[in-house]
């Protein structure tokens, strides 16, 4: 009697807990998402990528009733699915089935969750993987993301938010089974769950689901407090010096105190999408850097941390985050090396683009701090994003995503909530937010290059040198004279660069 009182008081602790619904009686799709506050913050020291490991072996292994391999069998002519996600303070697990199929698919979703395998195979295949990540991939596959993750290790070194979301070479390799069953029950409990569901799904299934999510461990997890970052004593550069990197790719960050939780984020929102609005281009970065100078595939700013940059053209959910900062991302320029190579005319340039093009971009930021945006761009702006914003939540999935998410930051539903606090902007608004809240004179710079670039950029970083443009001859006399001319000022823009470190590639994110 007393273990079935039990049973029925975990299961109406569970019931009454907040579930996000998205009702869709016309849909053909049912979506269902768990997301725990843990993340990579919950990562024990000495075992960074606990975590991510952890949600790795829960979707990439087996169930007690079957394999991995099964699994993928049965779910694919269902044209069913599931992810996961970790991120700094959350971690989201995502199932999707056709409604026909989700009687049958449910017993793998609970089976995945409630009672994974954790096998053996399945564990030695899963960590492979995350090893292989934080040893090569990622100094391997992108220079951009390489760029991006190192600012993150600068700007909140020595927190919980440093290290990668997959760990460290040496934490992941420390990494036993027995730790990820330990860290499942302590971190993934029903105490630190947000359940959401979208779709055509009827009453009872919900019911249902609600009380077998109930049987989770029971631990009362309580996620530790996220790392701030940190403020620079003026502007420090990280240089990572790459054998066989093709240009220089560059990622800035300093502080930035709000996020969505605060009304003035919607005022930012502005700014950051007048300077650079993530792919678009429009933005002063982009039209200064790519557009008229032909530098590089793109420039832009962000003003909260955006996922996979280089594959997402819009910002997905699932990344909430309480520290926060303000960055700028330009994407690869080239070194001197390359231009040497390329051009006679340039057989002797000293270093690539890479300080022109940091130049350039703080003074744009400058400018918009010194001068504000006139009424007719802040008006452009401001309606283009209001239109913009809305395809951030085109797909139930991401809808949902989105919904999720504003529980995060104490909002109902951040999208609508935005739009009602742009409608109410002025220019002066948004001008004194960006005065409060953005600065260049204090920033992490991070700059992944070549090693045969890395030491003559970090001298004239450090010497505040004079660094022209370098163009062809050709594409040179195809430029305006106010081109040139702006060229001249950007060349000598006064950075205060106070700390210039190399750091060889084989040595980051130890």
């Amino acid at each position: 009697m007393k273990a079935l009182i039990m049973t029925f008081a975990l299961a109406a602790s569970l019931l009454a807990q907040e579930v996000i619904e998205l009702k869709q009686p016309n849909s053909s799709k049912v979506i269902i998402k768990l997301q725990f506050r843990n993340g990579s913050v919950a990562d024990p020291a000495g075992k960074e990528g606990l975590t991510a490991a952890t949600v790795g072996l829960l979707t990439q292994g087996g169930t007690k009733e079957m394999t991995y391999s099964q699994i993928q069998e049965t779910l694919y002519p269902w044209a069913a699915g599931y992810y996961g996600s970790v991120d700094k303070e959350v971690t989201t697990l995502t199932f999707m089935v056709h409604r026909d199929f989700l009687e049958q698919f449910y017993p793998i979703m609970t089976g995945l969750l409630l009672t994974p395998a954790f096998a053996e195979n399945d564990f030695q295949r899963v960590m492979k993987n995350q090893q292989n990540y934080v040893d090569q991939v990622i100094r391997a596959s992108s220079d951009e993301e390489y760029s991006k993750k190192a600012l993150e290790d600068l700007l909140f070194r020595g927190t919980n938010y440093q290290h990668m979301v997959q760990g460290k070479s040496a934490s992941v390799k420390s990494i036993t089974l027995d730790d990820i069953k330990a860290h499942y029950a302590a971190v993934f409990t029903r105490t630190n769950l947000l359940v959401g569901i979208a779709g055509n799904y009827s009453p009872a299934f919900l019911t249902k689901l609600k009380a077998d999510l109930a049987t989770l461990p029971a631990a009362r997890y309580a996620p530790p407090k996220p790392g701030a970052a940190r403020m620079p004593d003026g502007v420090e550069v990280e240089i990572v010096a790459k054998d066989g990197a093709f240009g220089s790719a560059i990622f800035t960050g300093t502080p930035l105190a709000v996020t969505r939780s605060a009304k003035e984020f919607a005022a930012l929102m502005v700014a950051n999408s007048y300077l650079g609005e993530h792919r678009k281009s429009y933005g002063q970065l982009y039209q200064k850097i790519r557009e008229i100078r032909s530098m590089n595939y793109g420039d832009y700013s962000y003003i909260e941390w955006y996922s996979n940059g280089g594959g997402n053209m819009l910002p997905p959910s699932g990344v909430p985050r309480a520290s926060n900062y303000f960055a700028l991302w330009i994407r690869p320029v080239q070194i001197a090396e390359q231009l040497r190579k390329q051009y006679e005319e340039l057989s002797s340039v000293p270093i690539g683009h890479a300080h022109f093009a940091l130049r350039m971009a703080v003074r744009e930021v400058d400018d918009i701090v010194r001068n504000g945006l006139t009424k007719e761009e802040f008006e452009a702006t401001r309606a283009f994003l209001r239109s913009y914003m809305k395809l951030y939540v085109q797909t139930p999935n991401e809808q949902l995503g989105y919904l999720m998410d504003s529980r995060f930051y104490g909002r109902k539903d951040f999208i609508r909530e935005a739009d009602a606090l742009l409608a109410k902007l002025t220019v002066k608004d948004v001008n004194a937010a960006v005065k409060k809240y953005w600065r260049t004179d204090r920033m992490f710079v991070t700059i992944v290059t070549s090693t045969s670039e890395a030491d003559a950029l970090a001298k004239s970083l450090r010497e505040n040198a004079p660094s022209p443009m370098a163009y062809s001859n050709a594409v040179k006399a195809g430029l305006p004279k106010a081109v040139l001319e702006e060229d001249d000022a950007v060349a000598v823009y006064p950075l205060n660069v106070k700390k210039v470190t190399v750091v060889p590639s084989a040595e980051t994110f130890k």
